[in-house]
């Protein structure tokens, strides 16, 4: 474990040496973002991030987790140069890269939701609510519902029916096409996997 930390604070330190060459002008109009003090304010799920070349720390100032680091970090690096239109809504396995972590995503993160909402539909609902979901713009149909904005410009869908007499849970998480251009196939399985970690706690 002491050889795992120090190669994740080795990557930790090399994204925050990248982050400190970006033209933080170019990222409010392309990202999104908030620019103060030298510093991006990035919201994931609501919470404010600020991330600068020295450090990433959430709104109670403590330093980010890694999988957050990275993701945030990502999300700064890859920044596109135009400003994609939203698109139609795809599945994770329909991303060009995905393959490597088909079935991790599906395991982890939507049947993990699956499972943990089985029978539970209120709770979902409620989960949800806390974590900031808003309507589709498109109709679907499906017992449960919502989107969610873990980063500006890279919204998620989840479409969820509950267990029946036939059938099992079911939940599938979607995303915006143009996601490919704000974050790379690790970053969007970790994203999944913050959301449904973020609803699991949420519901207890």
């Amino acid at each position: 474990m002491p050889e795992k930390n120090a190669i994740f604070e080795e990557n930790y330190q090399k994204y925050l040496e990248q982050v400190a060459q970006i033209d933080l002008a170019l990222l409010p109009e392309r990202l999104g973002v908030e620019v103060c003090d030298g510093e991006v304010i990035i919201p994931f799920f609501g919470n404010p991030y600020r991330i600068s070349g020295k450090r990433i720390v959430g709104p109670d100032g403590r330093k980010a987790g890694y999988a957050l680091s990275v993701i945030l970090c990502k999300y700064l690096l890859l920044c596109p140069h135009y400003h994609p239109v939203a698109d139609e809504w795809i599945t994770y396995k329909d991303f060009k890269d995905a393959a490597p972590l088909i079935h991790y995503f599906s395991i982890n993160v939507q049947q993990a939701i699956a499972a943990h909402f089985s029978n539970r539909l209120p709770d979902l609902l409620s989960a949800a609510e806390k974590l900031g979901k808003r309507s589709p713009a498109i109709d679907v149909s499906y017992d449960f519902s919502a989107c969610f904005d873990p980063l500006p410009r890279v919204p998620l869908l989840l479409v969820f029916n509950d267990a029946d007499e036939e059938f099992p849970a079911q939940c599938s998480v979607l995303f915006e096409k143009r996601a490919r251009n704000y974050l790379d196939m690790e970053c969007l399985a970790m994203v999944g996997g913050a959301l449904m970690q973020y609803l699991k706690d949420k519901s207890e």
